[in-house]
């Protein structure tokens, strides 16, 4: 199994002397280039996604509350019907 493929403990070693492959100085890395990209175009980008989303909240509360409505007037049907039923039954 003679594999030239890095140990476990190379690649996530906590000891700062080697350099690893999953080590801390690559999310560093990461964490600098995301921020400075992040500033350039960011403003933009989060107006657009915050006008989406309010569009899509918008629908969606439109919608429960007609659908909350549909609800409310099946149900005073269904009473409505079950009361004039028994009226009927029961009343003779």
């Amino acid at each position: 199994m003679g594999s030239k493929a890095p140990s476990w403990t190379d690649q996530w070693g906590t000891d700062s002397g080697s350099r690893s492959f999953g080590g801390e100085e690559d999310g560093d890395m990461l964490v600098t280039k995301k921020a400075s990209s992040s500033r350039s175009s960011g403003g933009k980008k989060m107006a657009d996604v915050k006008a989406a989303v309010s569009t899509g909240y918008n629908k969606a509360k439109a919608a429960a509350a007609v659908g909350a409505q549909k609800v409310k007037v099946g149900t005073l049907v269904g009473i409505k019907c079950v009361k004039k039923y028994y009226q009927k039954r029961y009343s003779s």
